[in-house]
């Protein structure tokens, strides 16, 4: 049994409750003052909270999705989320890239639709696939979503926009299925002509579990930035119908998730020209999680810093989205108006809000249909 199944779910709160029961049951027995009296009471209080924390901790781990499989959690067996290899500090000048690893195709999920079909040309499909990187060295697990117009035969010659959006940090793409559900989002967006026909790739923001890379190619180590950047297009590109023109493609997503997308239209607009960022910050995190990601590096650190950027650099041609609540969310809002006043020509930045919300998955799902809206009007089909 999965380890995200109902079934293991179910049986882990049985458990817990017959734990509980026995315990309170047998308590007067274990009431004697005698060594094997205390050693009972020890061992049916620790078992009553084990298994108590256990049925916790799956329940959380369903929800939140923080693990998707037993290899996940215990980072053992080949078919796990993440494979890292560290990446050459560069090619010698003018040399070619190396072949692009067409995507692996690991599974198939269920679209939730309103009729419950599951016919392709009518709802389109999920597949689950391993992304490997060539040039960066870096793999992870995706899910990428085929639009319904992708299986029917009016549009078999169309190559279509893409969309690459990432999870915050730690999160498991798998959130943005079960929490998030960007298919379902994008189907009805389609069906009521407010989304053109879009491939979305659905990612965790970090290659290198359970390193938060913050989406930057940290020296010595992974090579993050070059995997979203270089990689992802091309191995997406040879693998479906997708348009590889800048102009199709647009990266989004949430929290950390979100930072990385405007960092990455903002470094690179020639591949994402358009980034939709929901409840994410400006400044790279440095933490226990990210290690050192700069190598003391004062420049480096600098360019991570969107504002810095913009006061600092040139700006790019790209527009940005930047959604989040007004209030209930910390300092975001405040940090965000001095982010847009901050912004001049050729960039542009709007902003999607909610009045009240959390950095949560409520407050995302309320900002998902508007941002993936947006990013729409800014995807030219090839």
């Amino acid at each position: 049994m999965g380890l995200t199944s109902h079934s293991v779910l179910a049986i882990a709160v049985l458990a817990a409750v017959a734990t509980m029961a026995a315990t309170v049951w047998g308590w007067p027995r274990l009431a004697r003052r005698s060594v094997g009296a205390v050693l009972g009471r020890i061992g049916a209080l620790l078992a009553t909270q084990a298994t108590v924390l256990c049925a916790i901790a799956l329940a959380a781990n369903n929800y939140f999705a923080f693990y998707s499989s037993w290899d996940d959690l215990l980072g053992t067996g080949e078919t796990g989320p993440v494979s890292v290899q560290a990446a050459a500090e560069g090619r010698p000048a003018g040399a070619a890239p190396p072949p692009v690893v067409k995507a692996q195709l690991l599974g198939k999920e269920g679209v939730q639709s309103p009729t419950g079909s599951q016919d392709p040309q009518q709802v389109g499909e999920i597949q689950s696939v391993r992304i490997t990187g060539s040039i960066s060295g870096l793999a992870t697990d995706a899910y990428v979503y085929l639009p319904p117009q992708y299986f029917q035969p009016a549009f078999a010659a169309r190559h279509f926009p893409a969309v690459v959006a990432m999870t915050g940090f730690p999160g498991d793409a798998k959130n943005l299925l079960t929490r998030l559900n960007y298919p379902a989002a994008a189907l009805q967006l389609m069906q009521s002509g407010k989304m053109q026909p879009t491939v979305l790739v659905l990612m965790r923001p970090s290659p290198a579990m359970p390193a938060d890379t913050e989406c930057e190619d940290v020296p010595g180590g992974a090579h993050s930035e070059t995997y979203f950047t270089k990689d992802v297009p091309r191995v997406v590109t040879a693998t479906y119908r997708v348009a590889a023109a800048p102009a199709a493609w647009g990266v989004m997503g949430n929290s950390t998730g979100g930072y990385c997308a405007v960092k990455m239209a903002m470094r690179h607009p020639e591949v994402y020209p358009s980034a939709a960022s929901l409840s994410g910050y400006y400044k790279a995190a440095e933490d226990a999680t990210t290690g050192d990601l700069f190598k003391g590096s004062a420049q480096r650190r600098d360019e991570a810093d969107l504002m810095w950027r913009l006061a600092h650099l040139p700006q790019p041609r790209v527009a940005v989205l930047l959604a989040g609540p007004v209030a209930g969310d910390g300092d975001y809002k405040r940090q965000t108006d001095a982010f847009q006043a901050a912004v001049r020509p050729p960039m542009a930045a709007a902003q999607a809000t909610v009045a009240q919300g959390g950095h949560n998955f409520k407050t995302w799902s309320q900002l998902l249909p508007p941002s993936l809206e947006w990013m729409s009007r800014h995807l030219v089909a090839g």
